[in-house]
C-alpha cells in the first residue's frame, strides 16, 4: 500500500474535526486570531485535500479586536444531519492563563446547505452553556446534546491542577437554549479532559476526551455507554488510544474526531506536532528544536476489537501513513501573482478582523495594494498585512515591492510572524533625506523586544525581499536591481518560537506582506507584484 506524508495538512491546522458526506470528506481546525475564521477543506480520499472556503467570513459572524495571542477561535466540529452542515466553535475575548484571566466564552454553532458556497454560512446561533471545544450529537430519538469543557464549579484551586471537565446538556438547536443542567461526564486526573466528541455505533454510545492538555501530556482517550450521553461512562481497556513521548518524531499527539469511510473503513484525525531532531545520541535523550507549524493535523486509521476502537493498530504516529491512493507529489513551489481582481485567494489571512478594506488587487494591474492602516505589527489590534501559513520546513519566501514612502513612520514589506510579540521583519522606509530609502531589518531579542538594523538603498526601483526558512531558524534579505541577495542577521527558531508573556502561542508561524505607518495612515501605497515560496 502506498505510504503518503503525515500530517496530511501541513503547517497550522490545530484541532481538526471530519465528517463524511457521501463520497465527500469535509474537515475544518482552529484559526484563533486569524480572519476569515474556521477554513473548510474537501477531500475525496483522505489523502489530498483542498480548501474550499470559510465559515467565517462577515464581520457580523467574527469581530476578533485586541485579544490575546490564543484567543479567538478554538476547536471546531463538523457535522452534518437532515442535509444541514453545522459547525460549532467559540470566541475567547480574552485569554492570559499566566494571569489566570479567562472569559469564558458562550460557544455557538454556523449552518450552511451549500459548504461550497462562499458567504453562505448562517449567522451564529450561541448557547446558553459556556466552555470551549463544543460538540454536538443527535441521539436516534432526536434529542441533541451539546459537549463543552469548562471548570468545574466546585473544582478546589488549591490543588494546582486546572480542573477543566467535560460536561454535557440538551439544548434546543434552533436557538441554542440549555433544557437541562450540565453535567459532568468526564473529568481527569491531569486536571484537563477537553476536546470531546460523542459518536454512537451499534448499541454503545463512544466519549473520546483529549486529556492531559495539548503540550507533552496530551492523549487521546475512549468512554463508553450503553444507556445515553450521559453515562455512565466506562473507561476502554486501550487507554490512552494515541499518545507519546518527547523522543517521538511525532509529539503531543491527541483531540481526535473519528469518521467512517464509505467501505466502512474507520479512521481518526488529531492534531501533533513535529519537531526537528537536531542530533541523535543513541541514549534516548536526543535534542528537539522547536516546530515552526505549530500543531498539525494527522491521520491514523482505526480497528474495532470487542466494541472498542483501536488507533494506529496500538502504535505511535509516524510521519508517513499508508493508504490506497497513489501517492501524493509534494506541491515544492507556490506563487501568488495577483491576477484576481476582487478578493485574495483562498488562504491568506488578516491578523484579526480588519476594521475596513486596505488592500486593492484592482488599482494596478497583477499586483496586491496595500494602503498601510495606523497599527505596526507589534499591535493587538488589526495591522494591515496578509499572512499565509508555513508548511515546508526549508524554503525561500519572495516578493518584489515597490514603495516610494513619503511620510517617516511608514514601512512596507515580508515578514515571518509568530505573534505581536515575536515576529522578523523587513521593510523600505524613508531615508535620512527626502531622496533616499532605507531598508529596515526588525528581529526579536525576546518577546515584546526587538532591535533593527538599516541599510542605505542605491535606486529608488523596485526590492526584492525574502525570507529564507530552515529548521535553524529564519534569515531575511533583499536585493535591488538583478543583484544576488543581501542576507542580513539570521534570528533563530528557539527565539521565534517564544511563548508570549500573555496568552498562549497556539498558532504556526505565518509569512506574509505588510504596510502600515505608525499611529497614521501611510499615504503612500505599497505594490507587491508577487508573492512566492519555493522548498529547498
Amino acid at each position: 500500500m502506498p505510504l503518503h506524508q503525515n500530517p496530511i495538512l501541513p503547517g497550522f491546522n490545530p484541532d481538526p474535526s471530519i465528517v463524511r458526506v457521501k463520497d465527500d470528506f469535509f474537515l475544518v481546525t482552529s484559526t484563533f486570531e486569524y480572519f476569515p475564521g474556521l477554513p473548510i477543506y474537501h477531500s475525496k480520499d483522505l489523502i489530498k485535500w483542498t480548501l474550499v472556503g470559510h465559515a467565517l467570513t462577515r464581520p457580523s459572524q467574527l469581530n476578533l479586536r485586541t485579544g490575546e495571542p490564543g484567543s479567538g477561535i478554538w476547536a471546531p466540529t463538523i457535522r452534518y444531519k437532515d442535509n444541514v452542515f453545522y459547525i460549532t466553535s467559540c470566541l475567547w475575548t480574552a485569554y492570559s492563563p499566566q494571569q489566570n484571566v479567562r472569559v469564558w466564552p458562550r460557544g455557538f454553532y454556523v449552518s450552511s446547505i451549500d459548504p461550497w458556497k462562499a458567504d453562505s454560512w448562517s449567522e451564529p446561533v450561541y448557547f446558553d452553556q459556556p466552555g470551549f471545544d463544543q460538540d454536538l450529537f443527535w441521539d436516534d430519538d432526536g434529542t441533541v446534546y451539546l459537549s463543552t469543557c469548562h471548570r468545574m464549579l466546585d473544582h478546589d484551586m488549591s490543588s494546582g491542577l486546572k480542573g477543566f471537565a467535560v460536561h454535557v446538556s440538551k439544548i434546543d438547536l434552533s436557538t441554542g437554549t440549555s433544557l437541562d443542567t450540565s453535567q459532568v461526564v468526564r473529568k481527569s486526573p491531569s486536571g484537563v479532559a477537553e476536546g470531546s466528541h460523542i459518536i454512537k455505533r451499534g448499541e454503545y454510545y463512544y466519549l473520546f476526551v483529549a486529556e492531559g492538555g495539548t503540550e507533552s501530556g496530551h492523549r487521546e482517550m475512549v468512554f463508553r455507554s450503553g444507556n445515553c450521553p450521559y453515562g455512565p461512562w466506562v473507561a476502554g481497556p486501550n487507554n490512552p488510544l494515541i499518545s507519546a513521548t518527547t523522543q517521538d518524531d511525532v509529539q503531543n499527539t491527541g483531540h481526535a474526531d473519528l469518521v467512517e469511510d464509505a467501505a466502512g473503513q474507520w479512521w481518526a484525525v488529531c492534531l501533533a506536532v513535529r519537531p526537528h531532531r537536531q542530533n541523535t545520541s543513541g541514549q534516548g535523550h536526543d535534542h528537539f528544536l522547536p516546530s515552526p507549524f505549530g500543531r498539525e493535523t494527522f491521520l491514523m486509521k482505526v480497528d474495532w476489537h470487542d466494541e472498542w476502537p483501536v488507533f494506529n493498530k496500538n502504535e505511535k504516529l509516524r510521519l508517513t501513513i499508508e493508504a490506497d491512493p497513489e501517492p501524493l507529489q509534494a506541491a515544492f513551489e507556490w506563487q501568488d501573482n495577483f491576477a484576481n481582481s476582487k478578493d485574495l485567494d483562498l488562504g491568506w489571512y488578516h491578523k484579526n478582523t480588519p476594521l475596513k478594506r486596505e488592500y486593492s488587487l484592482a488599482e494596478r494591474n497583477h499586483h496586491l495594494r496595500l494602503w498601510g492602516g495606523p497599527y505596526d505589527l507589534r499591535s493587538l489590534e488589526s495591522p494591515t498585512v496578509v499572512l499565509r501559513g508555513q508548511t515546508f520546513a526549508r524554503g525561500i519566501w519572495e516578493t518584489r515591492l515597490d514603495f516610494l514612502p513619503h511620510q517617516p513612520h511608514c514601512e512596507a514589506g515580508t515578514v515571518v510572524y509568530w505573534n505581536p510579540y515575536t515576529f522578523s521583519s523587513i521593510g523600505i522606509r524613508k531615508g535620512p533625506n527626502g531622496e533616499s530609502r532605507v531598508i529596515r531589518l526588525t528581529r526579536p531579542t525576546a518577546p515584546g523586544e526587538f532591535t533593527h538594523v538599516t541599510r542605505l538603498l542605491r535606486y529608488m526601483g523596485s526590492v526584492r525581499l525574502a525570507v529564507r526558512c530552515s529548521e535553524m531558524g529564519f534569515t531575511l534579505g533583499y536585493a535591488e536591481l538583478d543583484e544576488d541577495y543581501t542576507w542580513l542577521e539570521p534570528v533563530s527558531m528557539d527565539l521565534m518560537t517564544a511563548n508570549p508573556p500573555r496568552g498562549m502561542a497556539f498558532t504556526g508561524m505565518m509569512l506574509g506582506l505588510y504596510a502600515f505607518g505608525e499611529l497614521q495612515k501611510c499615504l503612500t501605497p505599497a505594490d507587491f507584484a508577487f508573492a512566492s515560496f519555493k522548498a529547498e
